[in-house]
């Protein structure tokens, strides 16, 4: 179940920092009331799954995560670049964090 929190916590990370982008862009209530709610879920969760995972081991997996996601709907909704070395290196973080969890087990 701490995986698994883990996963959402990375999850809700990348909600939040695509609604703080949101919320640069148009200064409403919404996207800022939604980027609070992704980051209070996301460090809940993560807190939560610190009982279980080892601190490094889990804020390196809740971060890869923030990353890997926050890289994926730039690319995707916001236009960002799709160079195939940056494509690279998200692959070569989704390895580590796999690695991670096999290692950490």
């Amino acid at each position: 179940m701490a995986w698994f929190a883990l996963i959402v916590a990375g999850l809700f990370e990348t909600f939040g920092v695509a609604m703080m982008n949101q919320w640069s862009v148009s200064r409403s209530w919404k996207p800022l009331s939604l980027f609070v709610l992704g980051f209070g879920a996301s460090l809940i969760l993560l807190h939560y799954s610190m009982n279980f995972i080892a601190m490094g081991t889990a804020y390196a997996i809740w971060t890869g995560i923030g990353v890997v996601g926050g890289t994926i709907v730039g690319m995707t909704f916001y236009g960002e670049s799709k160079d195939w070395k940056r494509v690279l290196f998200i692959a070569i973080i989704l390895v580590s964090v796999v690695g991670l969890k096999v290692i950490d087990g």
